[in-house]
């Protein structure tokens, strides 16, 4: 498996799960599936509430000898509840982990909400039902918590996630870890070259969830559309006798960027996998280039009641 090295030192394997919106049944068969495949990447987070699920399933893989830890790269998130309260919300997500220790740990999004418990992680709303932002905790703040982390050796690497280039570039100014990590949404309608050539120019891996545009489940949570249904995609996935999915994939593990696709079919996670026989041309990954729309397809607005992207 391809890897990325990361500014911290630590290597990055390109191609990831994503186990976003996955129930706590299916986790098992799918986690235990994915590493039989050869996946070694798995990203998770607070806010997906599935991390007590993950930690049975990884640590049956450890007891079976299927893998062990140091086979495996785990990233879970901080959430914005918890901007004030990093190092108890890190322990929280350890050990319903089971992990003595994370690959990656990020800063969710740029925004701190008020307190709900650690480990909580519903989106606190005031009463005109918008989001209850916190603006007594400092991204700075934040950060300097997380680079705590490091040094108690709780986390490998520390990152963010969301985050434009002010807010990256503020990060950089005040770190003295450098986040190793940006994950935002990437993906041919929403390409943000000018995001990712900043953050790879400066040293920080990009991350790309929903790399396939969201797909299903954005249509369904945000009425959005893919890029999957783009007749440009037809054509070239035609051309390398590949899936549209796996073209899309190529494009995103050739621009240097690292992917972590979400899905819970079992032929989807075989298939999202093999993306590392073949390469697209430069021309192909110009005509790529010229089909970005500047379509963002997950915006939380919908549940906080303010676009926090305006």
């Amino acid at each position: 498996m391809a890897a990325i090295t990361l500014n911290s030192g630590f290597k990055m394997p390109v191609l990831g799960l994503g186990v976003w919106r996955m129930e706590g049944k299916e986790i098992r068969d799918l986690i235990i599936s994915s590493i039989k495949i050869g996946y070694r990447h798995f990203d998770c987070a607070a806010d997906y509430k599935n991390e007590a699920e993950v930690g049975e399933a990884l640590a049956e893989a450890f007891r079976t000898g299927l893998v062990k830890r140091d086979d495996l790269f785990i990233t879970t998130k901080l959430w914005n509840s918890d901007h004030g309260h990093v190092i108890e919300a890190c322990k929280d997500s350890l050990k319903k982990l089971q992990l003595d220790y994370l690959d990656l740990y990020l800063v969710h999004f740029p925004i701190a909400t008020r307190h709900t418990g650690v480990g909580a992680t519903a989106s606190a709303l005031d009463a005109d039902g918008v989001l209850d932002i916190d603006t007594t905790v400092s991204l700075e703040t934040t950060w300097h918590s997380m680079e705590e982390l490091v040094s108690m050796g709780l986390v490998r690497s520390i990152g963010i996630s969301n985050y434009d280039i002010f807010l990256t570039r503020d990060c950089l100014a005040y770190s003295k870890v450098k986040p190793a990590v940006n994950q935002i949404e990437t993906h041919p309608y929403f390409q943000r070259d000018s995001l990712v050539k900043f953050c790879q120019k400066h040293g920080i891996c990009v991350t790309a969830h929903t790399p396939l545009g969201g797909a299903v489940a954005n249509a369904e949570l945000f009425g959005t559309v893919s890029s999957l249904d783009d007749p440009i995609l037809k054509g070239l996935a035609e051309k390398y006798k590949k899936t549209v999915a796996q073209v899309v994939l190529r494009w995103a593990i050739q621009r240097n960027t690292v992917v972590i696709p979400k899905t819970s079919k079992l032929e989807r996670l075989k298939e999202n996998f093999e993306v590392f026989d073949f390469e697209l041309t430069e021309e192909d990954m110009a005509l790529i280039k010229s089909m970005d729309r500047q379509y963002r397809t997950n915006n939380p607005e919908k549940f906080w009641g303010i676009n926090l992207y305006a």
